[in-house]
Protein backbone atom coordinates (compact mmCIF):
# COMPACT_ATOMS: atom_id res chain seq x y z
CA UNK A 1 0.00 0.00 0.00
CA UNK A 2 1.46 3.65 -1.02
CA UNK A 3 1.26 6.25 1.58
CA UNK A 4 1.29 10.00 0.64
CA UNK A 5 4.25 11.60 1.68
CA UNK A 6 6.39 14.82 1.10
CA UNK A 7 8.88 12.54 -0.94
CA UNK A 8 6.42 10.25 -2.85
CA UNK A 9 4.45 13.88 -3.37
CA UNK A 10 7.91 15.20 -5.03
CA UNK A 11 8.60 12.16 -7.10
CA UNK A 12 5.27 12.57 -8.48
CA UNK A 13 5.32 16.19 -9.12
CA UNK A 14 8.31 16.60 -10.29
CA UNK A 15 7.69 13.99 -13.06
CA UNK A 16 4.21 15.65 -14.11
CA UNK A 17 6.16 19.23 -14.30
CA UNK A 18 9.00 17.40 -16.42
CA UNK A 19 6.39 16.21 -19.01
CA UNK A 20 5.42 19.78 -19.28
CA UNK A 21 8.25 21.15 -19.69
CA UNK A 22 9.30 18.30 -22.61
CA UNK A 23 6.04 19.44 -24.23
CA UNK A 24 6.32 22.91 -24.09
CA UNK A 25 9.55 22.56 -25.34
CA UNK A 26 8.78 20.36 -28.38
CA UNK A 27 6.04 22.57 -29.18
CA UNK A 28 8.12 25.34 -29.35
CA UNK A 29 10.51 23.47 -32.12
CA UNK A 30 7.73 21.98 -33.95
CA UNK A 31 5.52 25.17 -34.04
CA UNK A 32 7.51 28.46 -33.31
CA UNK A 33 4.86 31.06 -34.04
CA UNK A 34 2.91 29.68 -31.26
CA UNK A 35 5.34 31.03 -28.72
CA UNK A 36 5.16 27.78 -27.05
CA UNK A 37 7.33 28.85 -23.58
CA UNK A 38 8.86 27.13 -20.10
CA UNK A 39 9.94 28.82 -16.96
CA UNK A 40 11.36 26.43 -14.04
CA UNK A 41 10.46 28.12 -10.90
CA UNK A 42 10.05 27.60 -6.87
CA UNK A 43 10.83 24.49 -7.40
CA UNK A 44 8.48 23.17 -10.02
CA UNK A 45 7.93 24.79 -13.43
CA UNK A 46 5.49 27.49 -15.59
CA UNK A 47 4.27 26.17 -19.07
CA UNK A 48 3.02 28.09 -21.54
CA UNK A 49 1.47 26.32 -24.64
CA UNK A 50 -0.90 29.16 -26.01
CA UNK A 51 -3.96 30.89 -24.48
CA UNK A 52 -6.62 28.40 -22.96
CA UNK A 53 -4.27 25.25 -23.00
CA UNK A 54 -4.82 22.92 -20.80
CA UNK A 55 -1.03 22.82 -20.48
CA UNK A 56 -0.81 26.78 -19.44
CA UNK A 57 -0.39 25.96 -15.83
CA UNK A 58 2.55 26.53 -13.17
CA UNK A 59 2.94 23.11 -11.55
CA UNK A 60 5.12 21.88 -8.49
CA UNK A 61 5.77 24.69 -6.71
CA UNK A 62 6.43 24.68 -2.85
CA UNK A 63 7.66 21.22 -2.71
CA UNK A 64 11.22 22.07 -2.26
CA UNK A 65 11.05 25.14 -0.08
CA UNK A 66 9.38 28.47 0.42
CA UNK A 67 7.65 30.11 -2.20
CA UNK A 68 8.06 34.26 -2.49
CA UNK A 69 6.38 37.13 -3.24
CA UNK A 70 9.35 37.52 -6.05
CA UNK A 71 8.51 34.16 -7.28
CA UNK A 72 5.28 34.96 -7.70
CA UNK A 73 6.06 38.14 -9.30
CA UNK A 74 8.22 36.63 -11.76
CA UNK A 75 5.59 33.63 -12.45
CA UNK A 76 2.51 36.10 -13.16
CA UNK A 77 4.95 38.20 -15.13
CA UNK A 78 5.81 34.68 -17.69
CA UNK A 79 1.73 34.59 -18.36
CA UNK A 80 0.58 38.07 -18.33
CA UNK A 81 3.52 38.73 -21.10
CA UNK A 82 2.08 35.89 -23.27
CA UNK A 83 -1.48 36.93 -22.55
CA UNK A 84 -2.64 34.18 -20.63
CA UNK A 85 -3.74 34.56 -16.88
CA UNK A 86 -1.89 32.72 -14.15
CA UNK A 87 -3.20 29.29 -12.99
CA UNK A 88 -1.27 27.08 -10.48
CA UNK A 89 -1.97 23.05 -10.13
CA UNK A 90 -1.45 22.93 -6.03
CA UNK A 91 -0.15 19.89 -4.60
CA UNK A 92 -1.76 19.50 -1.05
CA UNK A 93 1.80 18.52 0.48
CA UNK A 94 3.54 21.82 -0.92
CA UNK A 95 4.97 23.85 1.98
CA UNK A 96 2.69 26.96 3.52
CA UNK A 97 4.07 29.70 2.27
CA UNK A 98 2.55 28.91 -1.02
CA UNK A 99 -1.11 28.78 0.19
CA UNK A 100 -0.49 32.28 2.22
CA UNK A 101 0.50 33.79 -0.96
CA UNK A 102 -2.22 32.41 -3.05
CA UNK A 103 -4.91 34.17 -0.50
CA UNK A 104 -2.82 37.15 0.24
CA UNK A 105 -2.63 38.14 -3.86
CA UNK A 106 -6.47 37.02 -4.21
CA UNK A 107 -6.42 33.40 -6.15
CA UNK A 108 -9.55 31.07 -6.23
CA UNK A 109 -9.78 27.79 -6.56
CA UNK A 110 -11.30 26.45 -9.95
CA UNK A 111 -10.96 22.93 -10.69
CA UNK A 112 -9.37 19.81 -8.42
CA UNK A 113 -8.25 16.60 -9.80
CA UNK A 114 -7.11 13.68 -8.16
CA UNK A 115 -3.74 11.95 -8.33
CA UNK A 116 -4.54 8.14 -8.24
CA UNK A 117 -0.82 5.77 -7.99
CA UNK A 118 -0.50 2.35 -7.63
CA UNK A 119 2.72 0.52 -7.28
CA UNK A 120 4.14 -1.60 -9.86
CA UNK A 121 5.43 -5.46 -9.67
CA UNK A 122 4.54 -8.01 -12.28
CA UNK A 123 2.54 -9.66 -8.71
CA UNK A 124 0.53 -7.09 -8.62
CA UNK A 125 0.00 -6.76 -12.36
CA UNK A 126 -3.77 -8.33 -13.52
CA UNK A 127 -3.42 -10.65 -16.16
CA UNK A 128 -5.05 -9.33 -19.87
CA UNK A 129 -8.69 -8.37 -20.18
CA UNK A 130 -10.10 -10.81 -22.60
CA UNK A 131 -10.97 -8.70 -25.21
CA UNK A 132 -10.65 -8.70 -29.25
CA UNK A 133 -8.68 -5.50 -28.89
CA UNK A 134 -5.25 -5.28 -30.25
CA UNK A 135 -2.56 -2.73 -28.86
CA UNK A 136 1.12 -1.36 -30.08
CA UNK A 137 3.29 0.87 -29.73
CA UNK A 138 2.62 3.41 -32.35
CA UNK A 139 5.64 3.67 -34.81
CA UNK A 140 7.27 7.29 -35.83
CA UNK A 141 5.54 7.09 -38.96
CA UNK A 142 2.41 6.44 -37.57
CA UNK A 143 2.08 9.80 -35.96
CA UNK A 144 -0.29 11.53 -37.85
CA UNK A 145 -2.89 8.33 -37.18
CA UNK A 146 -2.43 8.63 -33.68
CA UNK A 147 -2.67 12.43 -33.48
CA UNK A 148 -5.94 12.38 -35.33
CA UNK A 149 -7.48 9.53 -33.53
CA UNK A 150 -6.73 11.49 -30.14
CA UNK A 151 -8.10 14.55 -31.35
CA UNK A 152 -11.33 12.55 -32.81
CA UNK A 153 -11.73 10.94 -29.75
CA UNK A 154 -11.81 14.52 -27.32
CA UNK A 155 -13.56 16.36 -30.04
CA UNK A 156 -14.96 14.34 -32.08
CA UNK A 157 -17.63 16.66 -33.31
CA UNK A 158 -15.18 19.18 -34.36
CA UNK A 159 -12.91 19.62 -37.55
CA UNK A 160 -9.74 18.30 -37.04
CA UNK A 161 -8.19 21.21 -38.04
CA UNK A 162 -4.03 22.44 -37.73
CA UNK A 163 -4.62 23.79 -34.26
CA UNK A 164 -5.91 21.19 -33.03
CA UNK A 165 -3.42 18.12 -34.78
CA UNK A 166 -0.75 21.23 -33.19
CA UNK A 167 -2.42 20.58 -29.74
CA UNK A 168 -1.40 16.72 -29.58
CA UNK A 169 1.28 16.18 -31.64
CA UNK A 170 4.20 17.37 -29.05
CA UNK A 171 3.08 14.77 -26.99
CA UNK A 172 4.26 11.90 -29.41
CA UNK A 173 7.55 13.85 -29.95
CA UNK A 174 8.17 13.95 -26.06
CA UNK A 175 11.56 12.49 -25.68
CA UNK A 176 9.79 10.45 -22.45
CA UNK A 177 6.63 9.76 -24.00
CA UNK A 178 5.56 6.46 -25.35
CA UNK A 179 1.91 6.57 -27.55
CA UNK A 180 -0.10 3.62 -28.23
CA UNK A 181 -2.51 2.56 -30.37
CA UNK A 182 -5.64 0.26 -29.80
CA UNK A 183 -7.07 -1.60 -33.01
CA UNK A 184 -10.57 -3.23 -33.34
CA UNK A 185 -12.06 -4.83 -36.55
CA UNK A 186 -8.43 -3.89 -38.03
CA UNK A 187 -9.31 -0.77 -37.49
CA UNK A 188 -7.51 2.03 -35.30
CA UNK A 189 -9.94 1.91 -32.14
CA UNK A 190 -8.26 4.20 -29.91
CA UNK A 191 -4.78 5.85 -28.35
CA UNK A 192 -3.14 6.66 -25.30
CA UNK A 193 0.07 8.02 -23.90
CA UNK A 194 2.87 6.65 -21.36
CA UNK A 195 5.57 9.33 -19.84
CA UNK A 196 8.47 7.79 -17.92
CA UNK A 197 10.66 9.92 -15.30
CA UNK A 198 12.69 8.40 -12.32
CA UNK A 199 10.54 5.39 -12.45
CA UNK A 200 7.50 7.23 -12.43
CA UNK A 201 5.09 6.04 -15.14
CA UNK A 202 2.46 8.53 -15.90
CA UNK A 203 -0.43 6.91 -17.40
CA UNK A 204 -1.52 9.98 -19.61
CA UNK A 205 -4.54 11.33 -22.47
CA UNK A 206 -6.42 8.28 -23.84
CA UNK A 207 -9.56 8.02 -25.74
CA UNK A 208 -11.35 5.77 -27.45
CA UNK A 209 -13.27 6.57 -30.33
CA UNK A 210 -17.32 6.93 -30.62
CA UNK A 211 -17.87 4.07 -33.07
CA UNK A 212 -15.80 1.76 -30.68
CA UNK A 213 -16.95 2.58 -27.54
CA UNK A 214 -18.16 0.11 -24.54
CA UNK A 215 -15.99 -2.89 -26.03
CA UNK A 216 -13.04 -2.86 -23.92
CA UNK A 217 -10.52 -0.08 -25.53
CA UNK A 218 -9.25 1.43 -22.38
CA UNK A 219 -9.12 -1.95 -20.75
CA UNK A 220 -6.68 -2.68 -22.94
CA UNK A 221 -4.97 0.52 -23.00
CA UNK A 222 -4.17 0.29 -19.35
CA UNK A 223 -3.43 -3.15 -18.90
CA UNK A 224 -0.77 -2.61 -22.15
CA UNK A 225 1.07 0.73 -20.34
CA UNK A 226 1.41 -1.07 -17.20
CA UNK A 227 3.00 -3.51 -19.01
CA UNK A 228 5.03 -1.25 -20.95
CA UNK A 229 6.53 0.55 -17.81
CA UNK A 230 7.06 -2.60 -15.41
CA UNK A 231 9.38 -3.90 -18.76
CA UNK A 232 11.32 -0.17 -18.51
CA UNK A 233 11.85 -0.41 -15.19
CA UNK A 234 8.97 1.98 -13.36
CA UNK A 235 8.35 0.83 -9.66
CA UNK A 236 5.04 3.39 -9.50
CA UNK A 237 2.20 4.10 -12.07
CA UNK A 238 0.28 7.32 -11.60
CA UNK A 239 -2.51 9.10 -13.44
CA UNK A 240 -4.63 11.98 -12.90
CA UNK A 241 -8.35 12.60 -13.02
CA UNK A 242 -11.19 14.73 -12.05
CA UNK A 243 -13.19 13.19 -9.37
CA UNK A 244 -16.38 11.05 -9.91
CA UNK A 245 -15.43 10.84 -13.78
CA UNK A 246 -15.25 8.05 -16.33
CA UNK A 247 -11.31 8.29 -16.08
CA UNK A 248 -11.55 8.31 -12.79
CA UNK A 249 -13.72 5.11 -12.57
CA UNK A 250 -11.25 3.45 -15.04
CA UNK A 251 -8.28 4.34 -13.13
CA UNK A 252 -9.69 2.60 -9.89
CA UNK A 253 -11.13 -0.61 -12.01
CA UNK A 254 -7.21 -1.24 -13.12
CA UNK A 255 -6.18 -1.06 -9.34
CA UNK A 256 -5.21 2.78 -8.40
CA UNK A 257 -6.22 4.83 -5.28
CA UNK A 258 -6.21 8.11 -4.69
CA UNK A 259 -3.17 9.78 -3.31
CA UNK A 260 -4.12 13.05 -2.75
CA UNK A 261 -6.38 15.41 -4.28
CA UNK A 262 -4.76 18.92 -6.58
CA UNK A 263 -6.52 22.15 -6.37
CA UNK A 264 -5.89 24.29 -9.49
CA UNK A 265 -6.01 28.16 -8.62
CA UNK A 266 -6.09 30.91 -10.53
CA UNK A 267 -5.59 34.56 -10.42
CA UNK A 268 -8.53 37.04 -9.68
Amino acid sequence: MLFSDLDLARRIETADARGGLEYARVLARLHPDLGAAALEIAGGCAVYAGVGSPVTQAMALGLEGPVTEQHFEELESFFRSRGARTEIEVCPLAGPSLLELLGRRGYRVIEWSNVLAQSLSRAALDPPPPSAVGVRRAPPDEVDTWVHVMARCYFEHQEIDASLRAMFEPAFHNPNSVCFLAFLDGQPAGCGGLLIHDGVAQIAGAGTLPEYRNRGVQSALFHSRLEFALAAGCDLAVTMAQPGTASHRNAERHGFRVLYTRSKFAAG
